[in-house]
């Protein structure tokens, strides 16, 4: 295990996402390089909530959040950036050297409270199509975002975690039974997008999590180069 590197981003290289070379030539490069090289950039975090949504946040963040040390996500709107640090760990094969599993681990710098830690790599789904693949731990299993990347009108980097049917891009879980067998469930009324775009010098980001196409709360990233 390798912690604080700077040698792998979350996907790198960029290109295993098979996106066509239009669509690469519509990106920014300082969206690949973050991606190519997430170590390299600090993040400012702003969170806004549906009202209608809030009572949910309270009861995710008593029920887990304290109990697991994860997804400690304010139930009150952040108005104003809050700094939050950006660690890449890496789980290397000492045979061949290769990166097997790449760890975000994100907390608030101010508190130390973990935002996410997710376990990042791409997968490939029955359709065919290349996606990105997070997992996040749970008591007794875990949660899968799988998002669908392509690039928007704006050339901004999409990726889209939604769907119909098992397979397709969206929430999973699984969990463990008292029994010892794994249970697997797709929830498709939970959506989320990102999207993330260069912004003159800067690297901006938006992040929107839906149920039953009601929006939940939107995050709002500012990633700069660290000097």
């Amino acid at each position: 295990m390798i912690r604080n590197t700077t040698s792998h981003g979350l996907i790198s290289p960029f290109t295993q996402l098979n996106l066509s070379a239009i669509d690469i030539s519509r990106l920014s490069e300082k969206v690949i390089d973050f991606y190519e090289n997430t170590a390299n950039y600090n993040l400012d975090l702003k969170v806004t909530w549906n009202p209608l949504f809030k009572g949910f946040g309270m009861l995710v963040n008593m029920l887990f959040s304290r109990r697991i040390n994860q997804l400690n996500i304010p139930t009150k709107n952040l108005k104003h950036p809050k700094k939050i640090t950006n660690e890449i760990i890496t789980l290397i094969d000492p045979k061949t050297n290769d990166v097997k599993y790449t760890i975000w681990f994100r907390t608030f710098e101010s508190t130390g409270e973990v935002v996410y830690s997710g376990v990042y790599s791409t997968c490939t789904l029955p359709s065919g199509k290349r996606c990105v693949k997070a997992a996040f731990p749970l008591p007794k299993g875990n949660a899968t975002v799988i998002m669908s990347p392509y690039v928007g009108k704006d050339g901004e980097l999409v990726l889209d975690a939604s769907g119909i049917k098992f397979g397709d891009p969206g929430f999973y879980f699984l969990l463990k039974d008292y029994k010892g067998d794994f249970w697997s469930q797709y929830i498709k009324s939970f959506r989320d997008q990102l999207k993330v775009y260069s912004n003159n010098d800067e690297i901006a980001a938006e992040q929107t999590l839906t149920l039953w196409n009601k929006r939940v709360l939107r995050f709002d990233y500012l990633i700069r180069q660290i000097d």
